[in-house]
């Protein structure tokens, strides 16, 4: 098959993340800034179209991918793999919170997040297996296309490193944090993944046609 080309955005901001608080499974709506920057994902995906979206089901997400759906003239796919991980008791709450009732817990998870997760949380090598079965499974259904797919920060984080083979580990560090609504480029090409560009605000690139498919791969790849 082609290969197909992901374009991973995380929601906009809501309040819980205006104040940098954990959201996972809670369903916090945008803020205004948040429509803000869904309408402008909107504009963006006008001059740069794609052929499908997906959105994780939470209501952030569906609101994000709205305007480029609109735009486009195209019905959102929705998979439940795509949600957020569940923070368990650090749900609505800052890791600055976290560290002042439970200090050590604090530090052992800055120090390996995976290994260490907060407490009653989704173990996030889960999180990881879910998410990139979902952006295969995306893969497979669009082979030589483009495709929206509107998600979460630190499930996108998990999966780009499970997809790059980076220890899962490392995602904090290695990915710090992805922007809301930014772009993260990626290829998939069965087994093999390719990071094309990351975590690029909508309002950077340039306004011009998207890129056209890429050529198939040469013989004895």
């Amino acid at each position: 098959m082609s290969p197909t080309t992901l374009l991973l955005a995380r929601h906009g901001q809501t309040v819980w993340h205006a104040e940098n608080r954990y959201a996972g499974v809670s369903d916090v709506a945008l803020t205004d800034t948040g429509l803000a920057q869904a309408e402008a994902l909107g504009r963006w995906v006008a001059v740069h179209p794609v052929d499908a979206v997906w959105t994780s089901p939470l209501s952030r997400a569906i609101a994000t991918a709205e305007p480029a759906c609109r735009a486009l003239g195209l019905t959102p796919h929705r998979d439940p793999d795509l949600r957020e991980c569940d923070f368990g008791v650090v749900e609505g709450r800052t890791l600055a919170e976290f560290a002042a009732e439970d200090p050590k817990a604090a530090q052992a998870f800055r120090a390996d997040p995976v290994a260490h997760p907060f407490p009653d949380a989704e173990d996030p090598r889960s999180a990881a297996e879910r998410g990139t079965a979902a952006l295969r499974r995306i893969a497979a259904a669009h082979p030589g296309e483009r495709v929206l797919v509107v998600a979460h920060n630190t499930l996108l984080r998990l999966v780009l490193c499970a997809l790059l083979h980076i220890p899962l580990g490392e995602f904090r560090r290695v990915f710090p944090q992805l922007r809301n609504t930014a772009v993260s480029e990626i290829r998939i090409d069965g087994e093999h993944t390719a990071l094309l560009s990351l975590n690029v605000p909508v309002t950077a690139w340039a306004a011009t046609p998207a890129p056209s498919p890429p050529p198939p791969p040469a013989s004895g790849r």
